[in-house]
């Protein structure tokens, strides 16, 4: 397994380089052609290259992603390293090793038949290219399991909070600022009155977080335009309708003002519902391989977890790698929990093709 980690790390992949991300995806699927005798679909949209297994007809998905948010030339000052039980280099955690813990789960069934592999070039971007595909592969299934890193202390992700994504624009009109700023309409006051607004609209578990701003073009001029980011992260679907109406209801505050709503949702939540059988089964699966007990929590990342999800399909994610510091220096996995976790989700696999259901031990 860490020779097989080694190889997928040492291929980096920018997300948005799309050379690289081609690199690594034809380093994936040899890998995985290698594990499970069998070579996978490459499908490339819009550049980004994704890869498939399909065996049979269709029944579970097993779901994860080979881009990383870290730019080429990372492994100069983040090299691939292997100590005192801790594998560190871009991209290990998140989630390199959930791709190599995923082949090994498949290669040790017995039969593949019923399972599709989906591994996606562009999740660290929203999967802009991806959502489409994964929601097919998806749809009417009897389980999700996401490769995605687990939470901390090896927990599963049995919540992720939805995300939405907006950019308001204020149009205003620009004046000398000196000589007649009462001809202008300001952009950058407007957007202050709208940025408190936003801010406001956050309650109870829903959190709404005003990012990237920037307004005018010049220190003498009144600002003509201005525009805010605005990051939303939900904790169930009725969350994010609330917060998409009231974003849309927003009103400009100055004579002349003009607002402009650009996004909206993103990911939709992966609510507890969708998962609580799944970890149900999770558990009991885990103590009869001595590796329990599991734990579970809700987290406000979102992954493709999220979109599996969102259309019905029941989902457990944070299966993969046990470790740290995703995105972050620090990034890094306990090799000795690998075995165990990949054993796991093989023999979750295996239960679904099984049609078995928690409490009902075979």
């Amino acid at each position: 397994m860490l020779a097989d980690l080694r190889e997928l790390v040492l291929c980096e992949s920018f997300s948005a380089d799309l050379a690289a991300v081609a690199r690594s995806a034809d380093t994936v699927a040899a890998q995985g052609t290698r594990m499970l005798g069998s070579r996978p679909e490459t499908i490339v949209i819009d550049g980004v290259a994704h890869l498939k297994w399909a065996f049979g007809v269709p029944r579970v998905l097993v779901l994860g992603h080979h881009d990383t948010v870290w730019p080429i030339g990372t492994l100069t000052t983040h090299p691939w390293s292997v100590t005192g039980g801790v594998a560190r280099g871009p991209g290990v955690f998140d989630m390199k090793s959930g791709l190599v813990q995923a082949f090994h789960a498949l290669a040790a069934l017995p039969s593949l038949d019923g399972v599709t592999l989906l591994v996606t070039g562009d999740e660290e971007l929203g999967s802009p290219t991806s959502r489409p595909l994964i929601e097919d592969c998806a749809r009417g299934l009897a389980a999700a399991f996401v490769l995605e890193a687990s939470a901390d202390g090896g927990a599963l992700k049995t919540a992720r909070k939805g995300v939405s994504r907006y950019e308001l624009v204020v149009h205003g009109k620009a004046a000398h600022a000196g000589l007649e700023p009462e001809l202008g309409v300001n952009a950058g006051i407007e957007l202050a009155h709208q940025v408190i607004a936003i801010a406001g609209l956050a309650e109870g578990a829903t959190t709404i977080t005003p990012t990237l701003l920037s307004a005018g073009t010049s220190p003498n001029t009144v600002p003509a335009a201005a525009r805010i980011r605005v990051d939303v992260r939900v904790p169930d679907q009725a969350a994010q309708d609330r917060v998409d109406e009231r974003m849309r209801g927003l009103t400009p505050r100055l004579p002349g003002a003009r607002l402009e709503l650009i996004g909206g949702p993103n990911r939709p939540p992966l609510e507890p519902a969708s998962s609580a059988g799944l970890f149900e089964l999770a558990c009991e699966i885990a103590a009869d391989l001595g590796i329990g007990p599991l734990t579970g929590t809700a987290v406000g990342g979102g992954s493709d977890g999220n979109f599996t999800a969102g259309i019905g399909c029941p989902t457990l994610d944070g299966l993969g790698a046990v470790g740290g510091g995703a995105h972050a220096d620090h990034e890094h996995v306990v090799v000795a929990e690998m075995p165990g976790r990949s054993a796991l989700v093989r023999e979750l696999i295996s239960a679904v093709l099984a049609g078995r259901r928690p409490g009902s031990r075979p």
